[in-house]
């Protein structure tokens, strides 16, 4: 039996999960981290945590799995994308808290870019907008603001990565300063027509070349594990950011089909094939998981919270103790009675892109529960996500293709049945939800397996793939249309115009 080991680096926990051969769960462990909130706006995490909950997790799925190392063909790793970490090379030291993919504060940066009349190059060299979600803006506020990081980075002493670099660095000892080309694609400094770092996007963002790690593809033997880690030195044979991941996981190797996570954010991506498609609809263009040299992409939409938005009724609001709680209480009543949560925490994503919108709740009565304020969060996340599909299947005909003619769908907040059903009904196609759901880590280990030799071909892992549930919609699409018209006037709202 062949068994694979996928790392999954989250944005609130880290996970490990053992494969088999057949891309059945063996065994998982899971750790939640600290979320570090400095003002409005900050997100930040202490990359040694990242790093140690993920060990202890790999070594706790092992142990679950009464497996040892040397029964792991290879290592898939797959992580939060566009969060960025700096750390001295010679020490292996952070020189400042990760900063997360949420986090704000390099908004004025790109304001002033956008200004300058840059974003045309941007989209052209990256598919992406100019936007603080992404590294490569957050690593210049770090080379700005932490005293001697500039100098130091010059000099070749500091290591940038995403989380992916970070944890195959550890996984090493140090020896491995190394990406894949769908994290990479995520930093605005990589021109994604030739997979290579770009000179004049690095010097508009003031980003020393000797601080990158080498770009490689998605399923590629990185390097090796030290063998005192986890009792015996492995292959790392994939790396994917946790969305072409999850893509990657879902079998959708090939133009027209696309998939929906449902994790902390929703975020929607589909395949577009060799064809670099650029979005008319606030899209973004990116790099899908690559088994060869050969770019191939993705069309994006990013939806900042999603599932976060029942951590916020629990936390929050203390509406409930768990957040398994929320579908019972948003069932105890037939709708979400008028009211709109626009839950708009950190702005708003795609395709709206406002980075100023701030969470709202309208439509609020005399007769207005907390059981309806649960249901009208819940829905928040279909509506987000119905916005994105529409979007999505715009650029798409654009293209001369055809509209999206169903979802496939993942993540944690996919078990929720009224959330999919709804999900259906807004989109008026079929919403798919896999046997295994946890397709984000299945991705990376389905990368890790082609490098090693566990799977010949995609059509191979293509046949894997097996649905649970389809969800068809039922709703009139006059009620679906005139729904979402009523959440476009709420967004409308929360972003003051």
């Amino acid at each position: 039996m062949n068994y694979l080991l996928a790392l999954d680096q989250g944005t609130s926990s880290s996970r490990s999960i053992v494969f088999d051969g057949q891309g059945r769960i063996v065994a998982m462990a899971q750790r939640e981290f600290r979320q570090i909130y400095p003002q409005p706006g900050w997100v930040e995490h202490d990359p040694r945590e990242l790093w140690d909950t993920q060990l202890a997790t790999a070594k706790e799925a092992l142990a679950k799995a009464k497996l040892t190392a040397k029964d792991i063909s290879s290592i898939g790793i797959t992580n939060q994308r566009e969060t960025t970490v700096v750390w001295n090379r010679r020490t292996g030291e952070p020189i400042y808290n990760a900063i997360v993919w949420q986090d704000r504060r390099a908004e004025p940066t790109c304001a002033a870019m956008r200004d300058q009349g840059l974003e045309p190059l941007f989209r052209e060299r990256t598919g992406l907008i100019i936007d603080a979600y992404f590294s490569g803006t957050k690593l210049k506020w770090i080379l700005d603001h932490v005293p001697g990081a500039r100098d130091a980075a010059r000099r070749g002493d500091l290591a940038f990565g995403t989380v992916d670099t970070w944890l195959m660095w550890h996984l090493t000892g140090g020896r491995l300063h190394a990406t894949d080309v769908s994290n990479a694609s995520r930093t605005l400094l990589l021109n994604v027509h030739t997979n290579t770092w770009d000179d004049e996007l690095l010097r508009l963002l003031d980003v020393p070349r000797e601080m990158l790690p080498q770009v490689l593809p998605s399923s590629h033997v990185f390097g090796h594990t030290e063998a005192g880690l986890l009792g015996a030195s492995l292959p790392i044979g994939g790396v994917a950011g946790d969305q072409q991941s999850a893509l990657f996981g879902q079998a959708c190797f090939r133009a027209g089909l696309a998939k929906n996570t449902y994790g902390t954010g929703c975020f929607m991506l589909m395949h577009t094939g060799q064809d670099f498609q650029q979005s008319a609809n606030g899209l973004i263009t990116t790099s899908a998981a690559q088994s060869t040299t050969t770019p191939e992409f993705a069309l994006e939409g990013s939806v900042f919270i999603g599932g976060a938005v029942v951590q916020w009724l629990r936390d929050g609001l203390q509406a409930i103790k768990g957040s398994g709680e929320v579908q019972q209480l948003a069932e105890s009543v037939p709708d979400s009675g008028g009211v709109m949560f626009v839950p708009a925490f950190t702005g708003m994503g795609a395709p709206y892109w406002k980075a100023d919108a701030r969470g709202a709740i309208v439509g609020l009565t005399r007769g207005s529960t907390v059981a309806h304020i649960a249901r009208a969060a819940l829905e928040s996340i279909a509506f987000q996500s119905a916005a994105l599909l529409t979007a999505m299947s715009r650029d798409a005909v654009a293209a001369g293709g055809a509209p999206v003619s169903e979802l496939r769908v993942d993540g944690g907040a996919c078990v929720n049945d009224l959330l999919m059903q709804f999900q259906a009904d807004l989109l008026g196609i079929p919403v798919v939800r896999p046997k295994v759901i946890e397709t984000t880590a299945l991705g990376a280990a389905y990368l890790a397996g082609l490098s090693s030799g566990v799977y010949n071909n995609l059509d191979e892992l293509a046949a894997q793939w097996q649905v649970e549930r389809r969800f068809h919609p039922v709703m009139p699409r006059v009620r679906a249309e005139e729904l979402m018209q009523r959440w476009e006037h709420a967004v409308r709202q929360a972003t003051l115009e």
